[in-house]
């Protein structure tokens, strides 16, 4: 089997009845080979949104699988009748990232080795930074890092014009997801938009919550007991966007306010990282301010 000849389908649209015949039917009659499929119909709750969602990893015969016209040609009957948010992915192409860092490295320093040594399947096609600390880290994988300054204070004039320049910098390099991967800048709601639903961010989660510089301190001096951290699609809504995932790791009082901080940094580090590849692998599908997550 060849991974050239893989191919994952994501679809959303209405509940009905059907559709899992007839997109089943339409590769079988394609000659495909169906290696896995998850399905998830959002109805039973009271805020059930009323969506059906799917994603099947599937094979095709070398002459589809050589022609993206022919596939894009295979589906859309089924995107029509259906009136489907359908989409298609090879699975031999690594989507291109890019990750987006303040200060605060463990999860920059994370994302670079997964992705070097394979276990993340995407390419950093760069980083940005607001601050120069990185540039050698990045360099020392071979990535290039690009210093766009904002100085403390900056007007929200200033901060358009720099954000201005990462949209660039996304269309140039043909970025399929940013990561902010502890940016500590507030994005504006125009840049938000711009990234609907490709763009992640980490932060801490506590109950209480707890902001500012120093939120493991804050959480020392509660006495907090479950060190959390949220992954999350950006919105316009600060800290607000739909939930991919979430871990905690228990502490006590034996354990000091630096303790709590290494322990954060860890936990942030494997939830990004946990998020970042089940996007790229095309298990996450948006469903109103929640997400269907496909492991």
């Amino acid at each position: 089997m060849s991974e050239h000849r893989e191919f994952i389908l994501t679809l959303s649209c209405r509940d009905t009845k059907g559709i899992v015949y007839a997109v089943s039917g339409l590769l079988y009659e394609a000659g495909c080979n169906i290696l896995d499929s998850q399905q998830f119909g959002d109805v039973l709750s009271s805020d059930a949104t009323g969506l059906f969602f799917m994603r099947v990893h599937f094979e095709a015969p070398p002459a589809l699988a050589t022609d993206p016209a022919a596939l894009e040609a295979l589906v859309a009957p089924l995107r029509e009748r259906f009136a489907m948010d359908l989409k298609v992915h090879a699975q031999a192409r690594r989507p291109r990232l890019l990750l987006m860092v303040s200060k605060h490295g463990h999860c920059l320093n994370d994302l670079l080795f997964r992705c070097q040594s394979g276990q993340l399947p995407a390419e950093i096609a760069a980083v940005v930074s607001n601050h120069p600390d990185f540039a050698e880290l990045c360099a020392s994988h071979g990535v290039p890092f690009r210093h766009l300054p904002l100085a403390t204070g900056a007007s929200a004039e200033a901060k358009r014009a720099q954000e201005l320049q990462v949209e660039q910098l996304i269309a140039a390099e043909q970025i399929d997801l940013v990561v902010l991967a502890r940016y500590m800048q507030i994005l504006s709601p125009a840049f938000c938009e711009f990234l609907r639903g490709r763009a992640i961010n980490i932060h801490h989660s506590f109950l209480p919550s707890f902001k500012g510089a120093k939120p493991y301190y804050q959480a020392h001096e509660r006495g907090v007991k479950l060190i959390g951290a949220t992954a999350h699609y950006v919105t316009a809504e600060l800290d607000e966007g739909p939930i991919i995932e979430q871990d905690v790791e228990r502490v006590d009082h034996s354990r000091g306010p630096e303790d709590f901080t290494a322990v954060g940094r860890d936990v942030e580090s494997v939830v990004l990282a946990r998020a970042v590849r089940w996007h790229v692998e095309h298990r996450v599908l948006i469903n109103g301010r929640k997400t269907v997550v496909f492991t």
